[in-house]
């Protein structure tokens, strides 16, 4: 027996597919049972599985546990929650690997799965492997068994733990997604008032999309801040392990500039600190974090590839513009959104000032957000390298990490291939809004030598 996945379906961080096209239940089991030979030879005997709150879930979810007991392995399951929930269990428990099956901040139709082995995370050629070894069937056998555990306080408990913020009057949006029920027992234990949104898990996600990297998926809780006078505003995609902030004036706070808050207050208690930005990260960030006597280091965009740099430059903080967010001063170094709203709390109460000042305070620049241009998956890495050899052949002050980062008088323009979706990813930065309309020119002479027009989309 083997099992060929949809070559689509094995991304470089994690598995993402359209759930009844390009990803079903043979799909779960057979990575259950790809993932599990991998646990078993490797010396491990136990997963933990956990699902978020998208309709097709539980259905993976069933497949996926199967095909982990079919390889022999025990199976440790948590249940409905939060990807960083996963993420704690596999740090807390006795197993030595985790899966946590989940779509993220894409749409409703779309499911996949984030894997860890022994606290690291499980990508790129490691994703391959599981592609060669269902496609020939290199399986171990036996019969495991399944365990259910409610985790949900123990990990509450430890978002809480230490917390030393005051009162504040805060929004919270969920978004309907996965992490709705923690943030219902969060509000119970802090102080100060809290007023909710979204918090019922809904996979049809009939408020908005649960992505708060997006502008628009922001106004409701903008309206709410505004309407009620909040201090601030926090907002979760789809499983959790992001984070969106509006300020008690209704603005913004991009996930890089939210880095750049932390990286102030984390410098402060650990002087000289390594801190981790991914390639979309705001050149004021970079800037900043030296200025305080950091030690900055762009990287690659994606949870796995920031987790892992973390790790070998033993980095106490890193952070992407989309909202990911890593602590490993006094946590486990993973992204988890509810954490970092914890944090914020506490930064709000320390002696930076409140979270409107501290926006007040930053750099006011000319800069695009995410810019998407559509792409098939089959063609669109293969646009890269060609731009990057035509920058580097053109002597461009170029970063080549994640894409192509290209410096100029101007500021700077990104361009990288996603890895979530069938689409380049664009930004830019200046200092003025004709600085940025001549890095937007540049963006787009490089894409339409490349025979790509990001304005007919």
């Amino acid at each position: 027996m083997s099992h060929r996945f949809d070559p689509t379906l094995l991304r470089d961080y994690d598995l993402r597919g359209t759930v009844g096209r390009t990803l079903n239940a043979a799909d779960a089991w057979a990575l259950g049972r790809s993932f599990g030979t991998i646990i078993a030879r490797a010396g491990g005997s136990r997963v933990a599985v956990g699902y978020d709150g998208r309709l097709s879930s539980p259905m993976l979810e069933a497949a996926l546990i199967d095909g982990l007991t079919a390889s022999g392995i025990d199976v440790l399951r948590i249940g409905l929650g939060p990807t960083p929930m996963l993420y704690f269990a596999e740090m807390t428990c006795k197993v030595d690997g985790g899966i946590q099956i989940t779509g993220s901040h894409n749409p409703g139709d779309q499911n996949g799965f984030k894997l860890v082995q022994r606290h690291a995370p499980f990508f790129g050629a490691d994703i391959a492997r599981l592609g060669q070894m269902a496609a020939a069937g290199d399986w171990d056998a036996g019969a495991g068994r399944v365990d259910t555990i409610a985790l949900m306080d123990r990990y509450v408990a430890r978002l809480m733990q230490g917390f030393d913020g005051r009162a504040w009057r805060i929004g919270w949006d969920a978004g309907n997604g996965a992490a709705g029920p923690v943030v219902e027992a969060l509000v119970q234990l802090l102080p100060g008032e809290h007023h909710r949104l979204f918090t019922q898990i809904d996979g049809n996600f009939p408020n908005h999309h649960p992505d708060p990297s997006v502008e628009a998926n922001l106004a409701d809780l903008r309206a709410l801040v505004l309407d009620k006078q909040l201090d601030f505003g926090v907002a979760f995609d789809g499983d959790g392990d992001r984070i969106g902030v509006i300020d008690g004036l209704g603005r913004t706070i991009a996930g890089d500039q939210l880095l750049g808050l932390f990286a102030d207050d984390l410098l402060e208690k650990h002087p000289g600190a390594r801190i981790i930005a991914d390639v979309k990260t705001s050149q004021t960030v970079f800037d900043r974090i030296a200025a305080r006597g950091g030690r900055p280091d762009m990287w690659k965009t994606g949870h796995s590839h920031i987790k892992s740099r973390m790790k070998q430059i033993g980095a106490l903080l890193a952070g992407e513009m989309t909202g990911h967010l890593f602590f490993a001063d006094d946590y486990y170094g993973y992204d988890d959104g509810l954490y970092a709203a914890i944090r914020l709390i506490r930064a709000a109460s320390g002696a930076g000032g409140s979270i409107t000042d501290r926006r007040s305070a930053m750099p006011v620049m000319a800069a695009t957000p995410e810019l998407h241009i559509p792409v098939a998956d089959g063609h669109k890495f293969a646009v890269i390298e060609e731009i990057c050899a035509r920058l580097a052949a053109s002597g461009a002050d170029m970063q080549a990490i994640d894409g192509a980062r290209v410096t100029t008088a101007d500021g700077w323009w990104l361009l990288r291939a996603s890895n979530t979706q069938a689409a380049l990813v664009a930004r830019a930065e200046s200092t003025d809004a004709a600085g940025l309309a001549r890095l937007i020119a540049e963006i787009d002479s490089q894409l339409a030598q490349s025979g790509l027009d990001r304005l007919k989309i």
